[in-house]
């Protein structure tokens, strides 16, 4: 399995990663989360790129992380895989995405997930670290959790949000180019796909 070839894992994740591929062809035959010519390439396009996280940053046991937009549960549910010590809250303000999210979590016995529908604005709790994909311009997402970064710190590096991005960031990131960290996908996963792919690291 791809996922093999990148991350060490023990046999209930490894069981826990091969069944994504049923579950997710499953609900996404009743509710389209993921595009159907893509979701061929879920290992590469979906749970590699959230894993791309765990490569930048990889979380202490205790640590909790909120995915904002989550859709179908990317990339919360695969780094909740990879951490099963730390908790994890996955949101988004489409009912029918959450479902599969929750459902998702559920059918893998993933305690330390939690799905809720709701938009980020009212999310009160505080966090370590905001995750997100693609879902929203980084200026208009820091404005929204900057609120939810716990200012206790439990990892090598300080709270903040961590973002998986495409395509040509300069505008994105001008506001915060003296702390945002990018860092290539590619670094770590040789397929082509990766090659348009980022990380960004924001310390809040």
């Amino acid at each position: 399995m791809l996922i093999t070839d990148y991350f060490k894992l023990n046999e209930r994740q490894a069981e826990q990663f091969v069944q994504l591929d049923a579950l997710y062809r499953d609900w996404n035959s009743k509710i389209n989360v993921i595009s159907r010519k893509d979701i061929d390439h879920l290992y590469e396009h979906h749970v590699l790129h959230s894993l791309a996280i765990a490569k930048l940053l990889p979380f202490q046991p205790g640590t909790t992380i909120m995915d904002v937009g989550t859709g179908g549960g990317f990339p919360g549910i695969p780094l909740a895989i990879l951490f099963p010590e730390c908790e994890f809250l996955l949101i988004d303000s489409i009912g029918k995405k959450i479902k599969v999210a929750s459902e998702v979590a559920q059918s893998l016995g993933l305690s330390n997930v939690v799905c809720k529908q709701e938009r980020v604005e009212e999310e009160k709790q505080k966090f370590d670290f905001i995750v997100s994909r693609a879902v929203m311009p980084l200026p208009d997402l820091v404005k929204l959790v900057r609120k939810n970064i716990s200012n206790k710190h439990r990892n090598a590096v300080p709270n903040g949000l961590v973002v998986l991005k495409g395509g040509d960031l300069q505008a994105e990131i001008a506001p915060f180019i003296k702390t945002a960290e990018v860092t290539p996908c590619s670094q770590w996963f040789e397929s082509d796909w990766f090659k348009t792919k980022q990380v960004i690291y924001l310390p809040l």
